[in-house]
């Protein structure tokens, strides 16, 4: 099996959640799942601008990204993010390479909209060091920035490189892990399984907004593209990704139709 697993930043700027994500990471590749990882970082990068003085400002949810803030995007999505869930990956016995959609045109990009400055619109994505190195037994670890053919450097929703991802990778599992139990029904009740059709009714009634709202929208482009099954789904539950594999119920499983029992 082939796994894409998608880690909100939040459940990185914790070393104990970091480690305890990296070491549930290495069993599952210890047992013969190929697996790679998508991170994001924004509360770091957030972090990181403020500290110089620098203001982050937001359009429709997107970082406006500054030449300023793309040297910023590569020091801390690309850096020290990056790096330091390497290093907690290592340290529980996977052998992980820290990578970025830049590295051999994994993930190239587009501008979005020049008021948005460098952020980049994928537009499409090449698994195949993805497929080198997860077939060899080490776990890539993807920073969310992309590149085009001619050199310029792109900071991508970190929702859609893991969709992009996914799709080239031909995963059969993508698995958001981030700090909600899962997609809220109008009620705020989970929703334990959506269809894709059921998914964008949720964001068109205005129920599913701002970051479940991007995660919808490339859950749904996942699966369109082949993804058999997305998860979205709470990081710091006890054994998450065991429990994901597993099909025990935790979080939101989203399908591209209705699932049935044989």
């Amino acid at each position: 099996m082939k796994v894409l697993v998608k880690l909100g930043g939040a459940l990185l700027d914790s070393a104990d959640s970091r480690d305890d994500l990296a070491a549930q990471i290495a069993a599952i590749r210890a047992r013969g799942t190929e697996i790679a990882v998508v991170h994001g970082g924004g509360k770091q990068m957030t972090r990181y601008l403020a500290e110089r003085g620098i203001e982050s400002r937001f359009v429709n949810g997107l970082r406006v990204t500054t030449p300023e803030a793309i040297d910023a995007v590569l020091k801390v999505f690309a850096g020290s993010v990056n790096h330091e869930l390497v290093a907690s990956l290592n340290r529980a016995g996977a052998r992980a390479v820290g990578i970025s959609g830049i590295d051999a045109l994994l993930v190239e990009a587009e501008q979005m909209d020049p008021a948005l400055g460098a952020v980049g619109r994928v537009v499409r994505s090449d698994a195949a060091l993805l497929d080198l190195l997860a077939g060899a037994g080490y776990v890539p670890v993807v920073a969310c920035v992309a590149g085009d053919r001619s050199g310029r450097v792109y900071n991508v929703n970190a929702d859609q490189m893991a969709a992009a991802c996914a799709a080239a990778f031909g995963a059969e599992r993508l698995v958001f892990l981030t700090d909600v139990e899962g997609v809220l029904d109008g009620a705020r009740k989970l929703r334990p399984d959506l269809t894709a059709g059921e998914s964008e009714r949720l964001i068109a009634q205005g129920i599913a907004t701002g970051g479940m709202q991007a995660k919808l929208n490339a859950a749904v482009s996942a699966l369109r593209s082949g993804v058999d099954q997305v998860r979205i789904a709470p990081g710091a539950a006890a054994n998450v990704l065991e429990r994901i594999l597993a099909e025990d119920g935790i979080g939101t499983r989203l399908t591209l139709s209705e699932v049935h029992a044989a």
